[in-house]
């Protein structure tokens, strides 16, 4: 029998080491103070939470480690044990290892088993389809419970060695705008002990015929002298499109559930930036509803920044009260968003 909802239980997120401030930034490239006003007016963050120390190069945590945290923290909110678990769905663009699939990994730590687990390879609209795919899957009746895991090691693209003073700013932004982070939630169809229900979800493929607007290479042993750059932003054409698909997303979620504007009490918006938030929020137009964001302190988590947006959201929202979140992926354009009400 199908469920009437799915619910969402509980949440955990987990971010590596002490916040980055950008004048620390400043002094590890070799930067003067201009610099960290560029990136306080251009990019909008205060600090971030690196898997890497600055000043030795020693990697300190990987993604799998990051997961398991957080994914251990929303069953431990949840009083729950790897043995209430039907379903694990991740999704990341980051991957410790091409196999086994970081997903397995974490599943193994925390001791679940014999159940199916996917791994969704994706930008920031990775944990948009992991939900979406765990929300479809209980919706079946099959699965009771499932565990949702998104997060990211985005240092792992960018070489610190690098001589910072001799960048454009382009390449600069990528090493101010990202930060380190996973996150988590557990779904239900019961609705005991949950803190609100998944009214809808959607994701949505828009990229037909249209440039990638992000590239994460893959470098394997035939090919890892390439000179190619590891990873590649048109940040002028994601500037651009974002505010847009933000609104098209807006407008198919309000229209599939029959809400209107006035309906929506907070806002969850993608968060590629402090500024690109702005614009995006602005773009949305729902004066009525409280934003929820997180890019300033944490920096861009990518498929970690649902779940830390979703765990303030529960902490704010009444019962009764809605919310919408809002992502966009500039790998081949794809737009992504869900409901959720407060129970």
């Amino acid at each position: 029998m199908r469920p009437e909802g799915i619910h969402i239980v509980s949440t955990g997120t987990a971010l590596p080491g002490p916040p980055v401030d950008n004048a620390a930034l400043a002094r590890r490239f070799g930067m003067s103070g201009q610099w960290e006003e560029w990136i306080q007016l251009f990019i909008g963050t205060d600090t971030r939470h690196l898997s890497v120390d600055l000043d030795t190069g020693e990697r300190r945590n990987t993604l799998a480690d990051l997961a398991e945290l957080a994914g251990r923290r929303a069953l431990e909110a949840a009083s729950a044990g790897p043995a209430d678990i039907d379903l694990l769905v991740m999704g990341t663009a980051t991957p410790d290892r091409l196999l086994p699939t970081t997903a397995s990994v974490v599943a193994e730590r925390l001791g679940i088993d014999g159940v199916p687990v996917y791994q969704l390879q994706s930008g920031c609209t990775g944990a948009f389809q992991a939900l979406t795919t765990a929300h479809q899957l209980l919706g079946t009746g099959a699965y009771r419970r499932a565990l949702v895991i998104g997060g990211e090691l985005n240092e792992k693209y960018f070489d610190l060695g690098q001589d910072f003073g001799a960048m454009r700013p382009e390449q600069l932004i990528n090493y101010v705008l990202f930060g380190d982070g996973a996150g988590a939630a557990l779904l239900a169809v019961e609705p005991a002990g949950a803190q609100a229900v998944i009214r809808h979800s959607s994701v949505r493929l828009t990229g037909l015929g249209r440039p990638a607007g992000q590239v994460l290479e893959w470098f394997g042993p035939a090919d890892r002298m390439s000179d190619r750059t590891p990873a590649v932003e048109d940040y002028k054409e994601i500037e651009a499109a974002v505010p847009q698909m933000s609104r098209e997303i807006r407008d198919r979620l309000l229209a599939d559930l029959g809400w209107t504007e006035q309906d929506v009490h907070y806002l969850l918006p993608p968060q590629l930036s402090g500024r690109m938030t702005r614009k995006v929020v602005d773009a949305l137009a729902l004066p009525g509803a409280t934003e929820i964001s997180c890019v300033a302190r944490t920096g861009n988590t990518g498929n970690a920044t649902p779940f830390f947006q979703l765990e303030r959201a529960l902490e704010l929202m009444g019962r009764g009260d809605r919310a919408l979140g809002i992502s966009v992926e500039s790998s081949k354009w794809i737009r992504a968003g869900f409901a959720i009400e407060r129970v």
